[in-house]
């Protein structure tokens, strides 16, 4: 009879033997042609080497900077100085064009600019000025967007219509001038004034020196009403006429020059 050692001895050495005759794993590699891959890399790497050799002899200093655009109020060299700036100690495939055209955007009546490389060594930069469609308030100017892109003006062009409105009412303001000035040119009269008070009122001015009083509501409305019904009149007599009130809801009422007369249509 074993004794309880015996017994466990036996069961050790049962179990070890069992694990001996477990087959080791063994990695292997993948059965691939490894000499072609050492090739490949070797000519990757080559070919890096070389696009770094040639941009290396493309990134040449930048000596020249042509300014082109049809350009009044912008200044040449302001745009170059501009543009040197930014490519200070870079080269021509280095400089960041994306940087240059936001410096030129910051110079004063510029509108858009595009920036290009002109090899070997060179900058092409085309800008377009901004185009003054009317004057907010005295020394103010919008373009065709509504964006004052200038604050105080020291020469404004005479013949820009001005507009007026609460602070931040640029857009609006201007987008009702675009509007209303294309059907009145071809009612053969323009405009030369449009205001927006704090309450929503609007009033236009033609430039024959009379007022259109349109209101708050139904602005579109009433000024259709006037194209239409209105215009011929004025027009012909505005010498005589101080304003049209539109504000009614089917009709007008036209204020004469002379004191006390007053008709409604």
């Amino acid at each position: 009879m074993r004794t309880l050692f015996e017994k466990l001895s036996g069961g050790a050495r049962r179990r070890n033997r069992r694990r001996a005759q477990k087959p080791k794993s063994v990695l292997k590699l993948p059965n691939l042609d490894w000499k072609r891959i050492g090739a490949g890399v070797v000519a990757i790497g080559a070919v890096g080497a070389v696009a770094f050799g040639i941009r290396i002899a493309l990134d040449q200093p930048i000596e020249t900077v042509a300014v082109e655009g049809r350009l009044q109020r912008v200044s040449p060299l302001d745009v170059e100085n501009a543009v040197r700036e930014v490519s200070r100690d870079k080269g021509l495939v280095a400089v960041d064009l994306d940087a240059a055209q936001r410096a030129i955007r910051r110079i004063g009546w510029v509108d858009s600019a595009t920036v290009r490389r002109a090899w070997p060594r060179g900058l092409r930069v085309f800008v377009v000025e901004q185009t003054p469609v009317a004057r907010w308030g005295e020394t103010g100017l919008l373009n065709v967007r509504g964006e004052l892109f200038v604050n105080d003006a020291r020469h404004v062009p005479p013949e820009l219509p001005e507009l007026a409105g609460p602070p931040g009412s640029q857009g609006l303001v201007t987008q009702r001038y675009l509007a209303a000035q294309g059907r009145l040119l071809e009612a053969g009269m323009r405009l030369s004034a449009v205001r927006l008070d704090p309450r929503g009122a609007w009033e236009f001015d033609l430039d024959n020196g009379v007022e259109l009083r349109l209101g708050r509501r139904q602005v579109d409305e009433r000024f259709d009403r006037f194209v239409v019904a209105a215009a011929r009149v004025v027009s012909q007599r505005a010498t005589e006429i101080s304003y049209v009130d539109l504000r009614y809801t089917n009709g007008f009422a036209i204020g004469w020059r002379t004191v006390g007369r007053r008709s409604t249509g």
